[in-house]
């Protein structure tokens, strides 16, 4: 099971044996220096932005006490659900010069008022951030919540101020979670591709784009893509690194509700203020900028196109989840039964590709397909066999999503004991009947999480089914990246706002289960 990400790696990391001094010479003349720095600074920016809005508006709504703290402390997850090619073009249509927002602004307070330019750096990082920021939000609230107001009481135990006891106590007791998201988000701003491709804005994932669909030099896209491994490794190390560093407590802070801060009346304004603008920004206004487009053409935009459309991409997601989730299922079953060094290896490269980037996937996966190709075509099959089908898909999509649904398996299994294990030897149930006999009635729960996780992440996927797809099959996911790249948001709204709506299952699924757990 880890053969499709050790191939992936081989297929970048040995593009280098073969160089076109040409065409390798023009892109690091022109193409590579650029695309470094963009990236460099965009990662860095997105992380800084991130981490300012995650730290207050976790802090705001688990220590502080303001009017709409409970309606905040779960709406601002819900940016998670808008994928980043959409939140781009969404915010790109409501806030440019002539977008609905800023129009509605000159009419309503002044004709003379002109918002900075949304197609600039600013706007990359603006729409990247307000995506991004709930993966920060949401560890930096478990630290936080960890803590409650006795942190804050030993600071002021040893005669500190609340403010004093905040940048003193709390925060340095929650920077390993801090770092941990801004590390996470690094990773997700490494490898997005949509939302930078909708600026124009070029980074080392669509130089690979470009490389391989404008210059038709696939071997360039493939060392342009060891370029960004390098900078994933990086920060992949960074992050195991913190993940050290962090502890847990099991001891749950049960007065927590009732000793919150309760906040001045022109703080608690600025406090319920900072949260309404980030909520307005990140979900409300894009939201509205894609039902502002597609009510309108509703009955234009459902046709029979629209249609196989959402077919595709329900029935690649159904294929891709039914395929990941099995083999995270016996992935998860044979680190615990059979507790080897291979299996234990075996586990940590098959899940080693959510941290890599779709574009360098989809190249370094088509490298060894193609050779397979070749080698086939010796013997008398018709070329290409695998080349241009599904096959190369959902063996990326086993790279990048293996994590995603091991995870929660993997817990689930945590929680069966040794002893039912050994019960069910001693009943002569053993090996894949043990599976499913005994331990799949038992985690259900987490096989269904994994399930709605990986159909969830196939159905926002942009640059592995943009890249990989066979010729003339759409997703939702593709018709948005091409409607949008033709300026045509009007119609590329209705898809968007589907992606939206099954992205908000998961989302759902997670506010749930935080509030079950703070109950």
């Amino acid at each position: 099971m880890s053969l499709p990400t050790t191939l992936a790696l081989v297929g970048v990391l040995t593009a280098w044996l073969d160089i076109d001094l040409l065409v390798l010479g023009h892109l690091f003349e022109f193409v590579i220096p650029n695309a470094v720095l963009n990236t460099l600074g965009l990662v860095v920016c997105v992380a800084i932005v991130t981490s300012l809005i995650a730290v207050i508006s976790a802090w705001l709504t688990t220590v502080c006490d303001f009017p709409g703290r409970a309606f905040f402390s779960w709406a601002l997850i819900l940016p998670m659900a808008i994928p980043g090619y959409v939140m781009a073009f969404a915010l790109v249509g409501a806030l440019e010069y002539t977008g609905s927002f800023q129009t509605y602004l000159r009419e309503s307070i002044s004709s003379s008022l002109i918002l900075p330019d949304i197609y600039s750096f600013g706007g990359v990082v603006l729409a990247l951030s307000l995506t991004l920021y709930p993966y920060t939000y949401l560890l930096v609230r478990n630290a936080f919540q960890t803590q409650g107001k006795q942190s804050l009481e030993v600071g002021q135990s040893l005669g500190l101020s609340v403010r004093q006891s905040f940048w003193r106590v709390s925060l340095p007791q929650a920077r390993p979670w801090i770092v941990g998201g801004s590390l996470l988000v690094m990773m997700e701003t490494l490898a997005d591709f949509g939302t930078v491709a909708v600026f124009n804005y070029d980074t080392l994932t669509t130089t690979i784009y470009k490389s391989w669909f404008g210059l038709f030099s696939f071997q360039s896209a493939l060392q342009i893509a060891s370029l960004l491994l390098l900078f994933v490794i990086v920060v992949s190390l960074l992050e195991a690194q913190s993940r050290h560093k962090q502890r847990f407590t099991n001891a749950r802070n049960t007065v927590q509700a009732r000793s919150r801060i309760l906040l001045p009346s022109k703080q608690a304004y600025l406090a319920c203020a900072f949260c309404g603008v980030i909520f307005f920004i990140g979900f409300m206004l894009p939201i509205g900028q894609l039902l502002l487009w597609a009510i309108p053409h509703l009955s234009l935009g459902l046709t029979d196109q629209f249609w196989r459309y959402m077919l595709g991409s329900f029935s690649l997601s159904l294929l891709a989840m039914t395929i990941i989730t099995v083999f995270a299922l016996l992935l998860a079953f044979a680190a615990r039964t059979q507790n080897s060094y291979l299996a234990n290896w075996s586990v940590k490269i098959s899940t080693l590709g959510y941290a890599l980037p779709g574009t360098v996937l989809a190249v370094g996966l088509l490298a060894p397909i193609a050779a397979i190709d070749h080698y086939l075509a010796r013997f008398g099959f018709a070329a290409p066999i695998l080349q241009g089908s599904i096959v190369v898909m959902l063996l990326a999509y086993s790279v990048r999503f293996m994590a995603v649904a091991f995870s929660p398996i993997e817990n689930n299994l945590l929680r069966v004991t040794p002893s039912i294990d050994a019960a069910s030897r001693s009943l002569s149930v053993s090996g894949l009947s043990m599976l499913w006999r005994v331990h799949f009635p038992m985690i259900r729960v987490g096989v269904l999480t994994a399930m709605v996780l990986v159909f969830v992440d196939v159905m926002k996927e942009l640059p592995i089914t943009l890249m990989t797809r066979p010729f003339g099959f759409n997703t939702l996911a593709v018709r948005i990246y091409e409607l949008s790249s033709e300026g045509l948001w009007q119609r590329a709204a209705l898809p968007a706002l589907a992606i939206v709506l099954v992205g908000l299952i998961p989302v759902v699924i997670l506010i749930l289960r935080a509030d079950k757990v703070q109950q």
